[in-house]
């Protein structure tokens, strides 16, 4: 095949990327550098305005004062991302360790419980977590039934919940990529370290950790991303009371009309993801040598 075919080959993969991808995040960045205008969209002239806002507000004499808040709603976003991260990796290991040890029938049942969250659209399963978790739901109720509790939890509407909607919506992104890694682990690698006495932890840590850690950094980067920039379940189970970089970013092209900022936003949180993936990249590289 020569290089003009392979070149007409790939060019409707190219334009398509160019287009939806490229083309989207060009145009965020150079909208970052523009002036907002009061009616919404941009104007002349490029300022650096909307990256000051990060830290600094205008004041009435045109003068920058500090404010942390735009600061501390990014560092909310990438603890609770980091934390769903984290839980996503200690729950979905041993789920997908569970997996891989039953039989092919008993494997095929449980990859399809596990993908089965994806047929249901996730607006109706993040309010179904509304009906569990609010003040006369099935949470509270359930405790006051048992009589551990005589007034309703808090359970709604905080960063808890937040991070249970993050979870719950991104688990099966780990479970799937660590399942893939175990799945192809030698079974007689794990039998020969038992034949030498091995202890479990052992086991874990010198055959069964080693191998599945690129399954592990692969859904670590599936459930970071995305959790990072999530918008549906932190506004709905934060119920706007505790904002995230994916709610702020859509106040700032809606509401707020500062167009500008909401670029710099999502230029910030696609410059993060980006260095995620090539810290991934040269862990990968890494674990091959």
């Amino acid at each position: 095949m020569g290089p003009n075919r392979t070149w007409l080959l790939i060019a409707p993969a190219i334009l398509v990327i160019g287009i939806f991808m490229v083309l989207p995040l060009f145009l965020a960045v150079a909208y970052s550098f523009m002036t907002a205008n009061p009616y919404g969209g941009v104007t002349q002239p490029a300022t650096f305005d909307a990256y000051l806002q990060f830290l600094y507000q205008r004041d009435f004499d045109d003068s920058l004062v500090f404010s942390p808040s735009y600061a501390l709603i990014i560092l909310r976003s990438i603890y609770l991302a980091i934390a769903t991260t984290l839980i996503c990796l200690v729950l979905g290991l041993p789920v997908a360790w569970y997996i891989v040890c039953q039989t092919p029938e008993r494997r095929r049942i449980l990859l399809f419980a596990v993908t089965l969250p994806f047929w249901i659209n996730t607006l109706i399963r993040t309010y179904c977590w509304i009906l569990i978790l609010r003040d006369e739901g099935l949470a509270n109720g359930a405790l006051r039934s048992a009589g551990i509790i005589s007034d309703p939890l808090p359970l709604l509407y905080n960063d808890g919940s937040i991070l249970l909607g993050l979870v719950y919506t991104f688990l099966p992104f780990m479970v799937l990529p660590i399942y893939s890694t175990l799945e192809r682990i030698d079974p007689r690698l794990i039998e020969a370290a038992h034949d030498l006495y091995a202890s479990r932890s052992a086991v874990f840590r010198r055959i069964v950790w080693p191998l599945a850690r690129p399954g592990a950094l692969a859904g670590a980067t599936l459930v970071f991303a995305p959790a990072l920039g999530s918008f549906l379940a932190p506004d709905l189970l934060g119920g706007g009371k505790k904002l995230l970089i994916g709610s702020l970013i859509q106040m700032q092209f809606t509401s707020s009309r500062n167009w500008p900022f909401g670029a710099a936003l999502s230029t910030v949180v696609t410059v993060v993801v980006l260095t995620v993936f090539v810290i991934r990249s040269r862990k990968v590289q890494e674990d091959r040598r």
